[in-house]
């Protein structure tokens, strides 16, 4: 990916009075579909996107680690690799403070170094920016340790998982850190969030084109209701004697409802991460199969389902979907990440993707009285050095 970071170098250069010595990236991602179902051991189907988090970095002087955002003027923290690292202020910063911590309770011998951040991954937005902070952050630091490669792809992407779990408060899945340290250019990837087994499905057609289109309604999955949907989907896998919904299906969901044996929530949750994960396994075969009638069928089986199972949609979302849903050459469209909020894709016909583009944005400014910003996207490679 070819990338001009001359700004970028010059702010670092004005902030810590020298060059940085090494850059790297770190993408956001879209989830095609497998929605919720990282955390029940399922399958998802994310790619990386070309928005990404930038870090350019310089070796720094003690045992100190001085971290600062373009995105977060003024906000400037410092990491003590000789103490303990804790969670703190600024906020942002907690994302990389917990993959400092992560890497330093491998053994791995950490350097000072100074990093500034610049991402144009959408904060809140259901791309993942969270864990483009925190690959783009680990890369950082192993490259000025001199350590660059020294833990494993899927290693790392545990790792930051478990950053955002223990500093951020949120307990998401394997998802994004996944896709943002192992996606392929023109691919999207197989996950089995069970066994970390990864298969690399060609997405690369220049007949069709992947459209983002972003509500600007921010979400926030430390808030409580992610938290809650995860706790049901446990509480629903530990009634039925399962590990987790993966090892459920459709029928035993029916029958432990119909017995009284889940309650109202736990069988809507259940429902929908069983019928998403055999979502998730049918859309590798149309795509493989180039089937994007098919696929798109099953983008709209999945939305529906999180809306009314897993109650994660809002009046944005559904109204992108269904302005979508509404044009010629349209395949399919779905929300894409948590929920409340954030983005929704958009499958269609490359021919026709400037007139859907269009129609999702006079549509939803005419009924929300505001921008729906829409973009095209494609497979992008994952994280990396840069130059």
């Amino acid at each position: 990916m070819n990338e001009t970071l001359e700004p970028l170098r010059k702010r670092f250069a004005e902030l810590y009075g020298r060059s940085p010595a090494g850059a790297v990236r770190a993408p956001g991602r879209v989830n095609l579909i497998g929605e919720h179902t990282d955390y029940n051991d399922g399958f998802v189907l994310p790619i990386a996107i070309e928005k990404r988090t930038a870090a350019v970095y310089a070796p720094g002087a003690g045992r100190r680690v001085r971290l600062a955002s373009v995105q977060q003027p003024g906000q400037d923290a410092v990491i003590d690799l000789d103490g303990r690292i804790v969670k703190g202020e600024p906020k942002w910063a907690n994302y990389c403070r917990g993959v400092a911590a992560g890497l330093a309770a491998r053994g791995l011998k950490l350097a000072a170094c100074d990093v500034l951040f610049d991402s144009d991954v959408p904060i809140g937005g259901g791309l993942s920016s969270s864990a483009s902070l925190e690959v783009a952050t680990a890369l950082a630091l192993l490259g000025s340790a001199g350590l660059a490669g020294a833990v494993p792809p899927y290693e790392l992407a545990k790792l930051c998982q478990k950053a955002e779990h223990d500093y951020a408060g949120t307990p998401c899945g394997i998802m994004d850190q996944a896709i943002s340290v192992m996606g392929q250019a023109g691919h999207a990837l197989l996950l089995d969030c069970r066994d970390g087994a990864v298969r690399q499905v060609p997405f690369d057609d220049p007949d069709v084109v992947l459209l983002v289109a972003d509500t600007q309604v921010k979400h926030d999955l430390t808030d409580g209701g992610y938290a809650a949907r995860r706790a049901q989907c446990h509480s629903a896998a530990a009634k039925l004697g399962a590990a987790s919904l993966r090892e459920v299906d459709g029928p035993a969901v029916a029958a432990a409802g119909a017995a009284g044996k889940l309650d109202a929530k736990e069988i809507m949750r259940a429902r929908h991460v069983v019928g998403e994960i055999e979502r998730t396994v049918q859309s590798v075969e149309a795509l493989e199969a180039h089937d994007y009638a098919r696929f798109g069928g099953l983008m709209v089986g999945s939305h529906e389902s999180l809306r009314d199972d897993y109650e994660v949609s809002c009046e944005e979302l559904d109204a992108i979907v269904d302005l979508a849903l509404g044009q010629r050459g349209v395949f399919g469209a779905r929300m894409t990440g948590g929920g409340f909020g954030g983005c929704a894709i958009v499958l269609v016909e490359a021919a026709r993707a400037d007139a859907a583009s269009q129609a999702v944005r006079e549509g939803f400014a005419k009924r929300f009285g505001r921008r729906c910003p829409v973009f095209a996207t494609h497979a992008a490679a994952g994280a990396g050095p840069i130059g």
